[in-house]
């Protein structure tokens, strides 16, 4: 059952045909989300624009963003080498400090456009990005909240509409929810005590909720439909102002205000920070494996879940103290012994 969320999609009317045609392969048959759509054409847009400026020997980032590539045809897209994409990499990381996470990104649009030009719609021959390696990512330790700090934040929680900002925290810090999964969240959607949520793909899955879950929907309910009937604006969240769907960034707006008032602004967290304090916790404290983890979060792979389960330094410490040979001595050579070794 799909969430009635409206989506608007763009026509693509700036790019040409078969880049068009791509953008709505992937929209519709693969059933990316606008999201990731947009950012396949604003990487591609991007490359376009550098292959007529390459072709035109004026590589300039001031002006690149004024090209159109509405023009650009089939036969300037044949042309396109190996070399155009290594130089293309090395444009974004030179010219507009792209990092290797970014430049990845970009390689994985590029990838993608190319294999269903080449293997999908055979319109190409050849596959420029054959060969190329992903940019080399050095792996960090993914940042989350201490669960002090979680209860710094939900008890610092004193807005104009307490009762939603509160619930949203809540429910990003026990569901691990997605940004774009709260933001489309309807009441209905609340069944007992479980959340259907629609995730990437459109694909569907069930979350519990625990108690200070539900106590923080009820509290909310109780605000939220005095302000609007469901029957008009069906969004769990909504603006008090608007009267409609909060939007993504309306939702971001209210964490960065939430950690401003913990005193926690400032230090990198974010809603998708929030998410991974959610399985942090759960993993930790509530014993939670690596599959009950990909369900919840709702990843395809059990790989992507494992970023999750990083072990704190206090887990380290332990697991290094916990060795039978911990607390082994080295027992001090007598005298004698000393001297019969050197003589030997």
């Amino acid at each position: 059952m799909a969430n009635s969320t409206p989506v608007i999609y763009s026509d693509y009317s700036d790019c040409p045909r078969f880049l068009r045609e791509f953008l709505y392969y992937m929209q519709t048959i693969k059933g990316l989300s606008v999201r990731t759509v947009e950012a396949y054409f604003i990487d591609l847009n991007l490359f376009f624009r550098f292959i007529i400026q390459k072709r035109n020997n004026s590589i300039d980032n001031d002006t690149i963003n004024d090209i159109s590539i509405v023009n650009f045809d089939l036969d300037a897209l044949s042309t396109i080498s190996q070399s155009d994409v290594l130089d293309f990499l090395y444009f974004t990381m030179n010219k507009r400090g792209n990092s290797a996470a970014s430049r990845a990104r970009k390689l994985s649009s590029l990838r993608g456009f190319f294999k269903y030009m080449t293997k999908k719609t055979h319109q190409l021959d050849n596959n420029p990005c054959d060969n190329i390696e992903l940019p080399q990512n050095k792996k960090r330790l993914p940042k989350y909240l201490s669960l002090e700090q979680c209860i710094e934040l939900l008890s610092s929680i004193e807005t104009s509409f307490t009762s939603r900002d509160y619930c949203i925290v809540m429910l990003f810090l026990n569901c691990g929810m997605r940004l774009s999964e709260l933001v489309g969240i309807d009441i209905k959607d609340i069944r007992g005590d479980t959340l259907r949520i629609i995730g990437k793909g459109n694909k569907e899955r069930t979350v519990y909720l625990n108690r200070g879950c539900l106590n923080a929907i009820e509290d909310y309910l109780k605000e939220r439909n005095a302000i609007v009937s469901p029957a008009s604006e069906p969004a769990l969240f909504i603006s008090k102002k608007l009267k409609t769907r909060l939007s993504a960034r309306g939702v971001q707006k209210i964490i960065e205000n939430c950690l401003k008032l913990a005193g926690l602004d400032g230090q990198g967290f974010s809603t998708h920070k929030l998410r991974h304090t959610a399985a942090t916790l759960m993993h930790r404290s509530g014993g939670a494996d690596m599959l009950a983890l990909k369900e919840i979060l709702g990843h395809e792979h059990v790989s992507t879940t494992e970023i999750y389960t990083h072990l704190s330094d206090e887990a380290l410490m332990k697991a290094a103290k916990s060795s039978p040979l911990s607390s082994f001595k080295k027992p001090k050579k007598k005298a004698e012994d000393i001297s019969t070794a050197e003589e030997e």
